[in-house]
């Protein structure tokens, strides 16, 4: 359940947070942690931190303007590949940051950076990469980018 009241909360406070630019988005969303996201060493699992990342993702997508093109075109974002590096523990009721910058693209994948810290201090860091499909197979990072960028009126979305 708290998943989902995390991802309704990150659905709402997007609309209401500044726009980004498709082409230099950078996600970062303070959270706090759960006793659910702990596992048996009481601190947060290691797949917990790819959920996570998934909400700066949520973020990301509702700020550039891209998940109204996604809705629109019928394409849906996917992670291909995931790696993380824990360099500390987190345990319940700590406030974090986490992080999502859009570093680069080549002609099918999207590369991302994440990091999680507190109080500036890094907890974990880690990269992604991901496509966006559609019902022809992966769509061109350019695409995507020059699709939003249409949606948008032709110019990045910031406020």
């Amino acid at each position: 359940m708290n998943l989902f009241l995390r991802l309704f909360y990150i659905l709402i406070a997007s609309f209401f947070r500044p726009r980004l630019a498709i082409d230099n988005a950078v996600s970062d969303i303070q959270l706090m942690t759960f006793p659910n996201d702990l596992d048996i060493n009481l601190h947060v699992n290691n797949g917990r931190y790819l959920t996570l990342c998934d909400l700066n993702r949520v973020d990301l997508f509702i700020r550039t303007g891209l998940a109204r093109v996604m809705i629109k075109q019928g394409w849906m974002p996917i992670v291909a590949e995931h790696t993380m590096v824990y360099r500390k523990s987190l345990g319940a009721f700590r406030k974090f940051q986490a992080k999502l910058e859009v570093t680069h693209w080549d002609e099918k994948y999207f590369f991302m950076q994440h990091c999680f810290s507190v109080n500036g201090k890094i907890i974990a860091e880690g990269t992604s990469k991901g496509v966006v499909k559609g019902k022809q197979g992966v769509v061109p990072p350019a695409t995507v980018v020059a699709a939003v960028l249409a949606a948008n009126g032709g110019a990045p979305l910031t406020n």
